[in-house]
């Protein structure tokens, strides 16, 4: 999922990327709302609110929207830094990006209860999230070559709309491909909908603790994927071993 990248990735990797990404993304986008009163997954509507203090004169209120557009950005310059110092060990990039999110994700799990909504502790969790999210979305859609956006929707109902017709007037070969298409927006949909649904269900039951919820699943993907890599060339090894060695080198390095 995280490791595949340019002509190694597929169809079936961007599917599994979006099911995972957008279903956390929603979590932590309702958790975020119920704890902290702020959509931490995109900056849209913070570019309104921005304007908004501006012209009525809340500059400090301003002050506090406008660091959390540059902690988004901040985040995305972050990630493309982390992948792009990796160099030919991209996945590893990757991986780090995820580790660092989960941290975040558990901080605010952990330390989330002593928010009492002041401004300094607003600008602390909510552009921790912001950072985190800005992070993500940045991976996500240079693993997947600009295709899959796990942290807002705007752009996933424009996308929508068009292949909709595009499918509608479609012929021959080029069905196949935009249904697919067409099927990746949907999961992404869906999945980031049902990730809020599930945040703030959780939230009211076990408040800042949902936190956890996305940190574990994130953790449990990283794994999976690490995991893998190891298997993998576990039975590259074995298979090129000479016979009556494997199980010595397996258990004796």
């Amino acid at each position: 999922m995280l490791r595949h990248i340019g002509r190694k990735r597929n169809y079936k990797h961007n599917l599994q990327l979006a099911v995972l990404l957008c279903f956390t993304a929603g979590i932590v986008n309702a958790a975020g709302f119920f704890a902290f009163a702020v959509l931490t997954t995109n900056v849209t509507g913070h570019a309104a609110l921005l304007a908004h203090k501006l012209a009525t004169g809340d500059l400090r209120a301003a002050r506090m929207v406008g660091l959390w557009l540059i902690l988004f950005l901040a985040g995305a310059f972050f990630s493309s830094f982390l992948t792009g110092k990796a160099g030919k060990n991209k996945r590893w990039g990757n991986v780090a990006c995820i580790v660092i999110e989960i941290i975040i994700l558990l901080q605010v799990g952990s330390f989330g209860s002593s928010f009492d909504q002041s401004i300094i502790k607003t600008e602390l969790f909510a552009g921790s999230l912001l950072f985190a999210m800005g992070m993500q979305n940045a991976l996500v859609s240079t693993i997947s070559g600009y295709v899959v956006r796990t942290t807002h929707l705007t752009g996933m109902f424009t996308d929508l709309g068009i292949d909709l017709y595009t499918l509608a007037a479609a012929h021959g070969k080029n069905v196949d491909h935009v249904k697919k298409k067409v099927t990746l927006r949907l999961v992404i949909i869906a999945f980031f909908l049902a990730g809020g649904i599930a945040g703030g269900y959780v939230f009211l039951r076990y408040q800042y603790f949902t936190f956890y919820l996305p940190a574990a699943i994130l953790a449990i993907a990283v794994f999976y994927d690490v995991f893998r890599i190891r298997l993998f060339k576990w039975v590259r090894r074995i298979r090129t071993m000479p016979r009556g060695r494997e199980l010595v080198d397996i258990f004796i390095p």
